[in-house]
């Protein structure tokens, strides 16, 4: 590998399942603040009204679980816990204040991890708790009470995945790099031994 060589971070298949989960949870975001409030309900007519709304959330939910399993099972192995991402978390602050450098991040920072982990059981929780709200296929299936506490739950889940994906959309923009590599699939070898070093080492078969 020449020097000025860039590195592939993120396949073709990679980065269009990502922003299709992306794109899909922006709509299902936005039109489930239609759908929980009469405040928001002027959204729908973003969507064509509030009937075709309502038939369309569901499927778009189906449409995220099954667009973030294809993403994420192939991730598994390289989003592992390991040491240097408690050393990682012990030194988050003083990355954000370009204090310190990491030394031995793999392609994926403590960060990146906490949020992949915490997307799979959130987005199952999200796509079980819609089924007992989906009218009239499966709702009718459940009783009131168990509708509405897992409303709630439906609720709970997409504010704590609104605040997750909230502070990765602010890291990936304070991490210069991180958004053109999403759109190009390529870093440079700098960008990529800064940040992730162990990552780089792995790739380019060079030392510290």
């Amino acid at each position: 590998m020449t020097p000025n060589e860039p590195i592939l971070r993120h396949t073709v298949p990679d980065r269009i399942l990502h922003w299709v989960v992306a794109i899909v949870f922006v709509f299902l975001f936005v039109s489930g603040l239609a759908l929980f409030h009469p405040v928001f309900y002027w959204l729908s007519f973003v969507f064509g009204g509030g009937q075709f709304m309502r038939w369309l959330h569901p499927i778009a939910g189906v449409v995220l679980a099954v667009a973030f399993a294809w993403y994420a099972v192939p991730l598994v192995k390289e989003n592992r816990w390991l040491p240097a991402d408690r050393a990682w978390m012990q030194n988050m602050v003083r990355y954000m204040r370009k204090q310190h450098e990491p030394k031995d991040t793999h392609k994926y920072n403590a960060g990146q991890k906490l949020m992949y982990w915490s997307m799979v059981p959130i987005i199952l929780l999200l796509l079980l708790s819609g089924i007992t709200m989906w009218q009239p296929w499966f709702a009718p299936s459940f009783s009131a009470g168990m509708r509405r506490a897992t409303g709630l739950l439906h609720a709970v889940c997409a504010f704590i995945m609104f605040v997750g994906i909230g502070v990765h959309v602010y890291a990936a923009y304070w991490t210069k790099g991180s958004v053109k590599a999403m759109v190009r699939g390529y870093v440079s070898q700098a960008w990529a031994k800064f940040h992730h070093p162990a990552w780089y080492r792995e790739i380019t078969g060079k030392g510290p």
